[in-house]
């Protein structure tokens, strides 16, 4: 059943990826493909957008700089903060379904992607004691001339630069994330997306911006029966 179910995430990510391909980012491919080798983001390594020698800057923790951009401008994150920052930056290089949520005014970029509530509170949980000097990362850095940033303001907690979770995810990568209404159709950052994926990418979904309740109601079904699945398959590994 739960190869099934992979079976039939596989279907939904390739039909997809014929539609939206990736994002137009300086590392990201045209077309996803599989990526047996990568070193991170292994969640996207059967249809992935990036390269797998890509995820070697991600490999190896504390994280010093991915591209032109060093994560320790404040000081080392914290392992719980880094796989969070981590988690983020693998959605944006190599998810094939990012470019679902493409920016209009910049095909490199994302806009709205739901986030789940419960996953942007453990975010902020986990980096709140963490130290940061920009509160969008998109913007609010000084660039030299080879790209890379420097603080332009100082350094300061996590908890004090931002609210909380929901400021945080709706802030930090300025309109990229939006918190989501729903506790299902949203992302986790983890094997459960595949099935907020099927809602998030149907017809009904793209036209409404809204949550109805039988969306809600058959993506959480669905969600408690893959999390059955999932914990079935374990127990015979054991």
């Amino acid at each position: 059943m739960l190869r099934f179910a992979i079976t039939l995430f596989a279907v939904i990510t390739s039909s997809t990826c014929q539609q939206y391909g990736c994002l137009e980012g300086d590392t990201h491919k045209v077309k996803p493909s599989p990526e047996p080798n990568m070193h991170e983001c292994t969640l996207y390594s059967e249809s992935s957008c990036c390269y797998a020698n890509f995820t070697e800057q991600l490999a190896h923790s504390p994280v010093i700089k991915v591209s032109n951009s060093y994560w320790n401008r404040c000081g080392q994150l914290s392992k719980s903060c880094e796989d969070f920052t981590k988690k983020i930056e693998c959605f944006y290089r190599c998810s094939p379904h990012a470019a679902h949520w493409i920016n209009p005014r910049y095909t490199a970029a994302i806009q709205s992607v739901p986030l789940c509530q419960s996953f942007c509170d453990d975010w902020y949980e986990a980096c709140k004691d963490d130290s940061i000097c920009a509160r969008n990362w998109l913007t609010d850095w000084k660039r030299d001339e080879s790209g890379e940033n420097h603080c332009k303001s100082k350094c300061m907690p996590y908890r004090e630069m931002y609210a909380n979770g929901t400021d945080m995810c709706q802030s930090m990568w300025g309109e990229s994330f939006k918190v989501s209404e729903s506790s299902c159709l949203c992302l986790q950052m983890n094997k459960k997306d595949m099935v907020a994926i099927k809602h998030l990418l149907s017809e009904s979904s793209e036209e409404s911006s809204s949550v109805s309740s039988s969306e809600e109601h058959s993506c959480q079904k669905k969600l408690l029966k893959f999390e059955a699945l999932q914990q079935e398959e374990g127990e015979k590994t054991r």
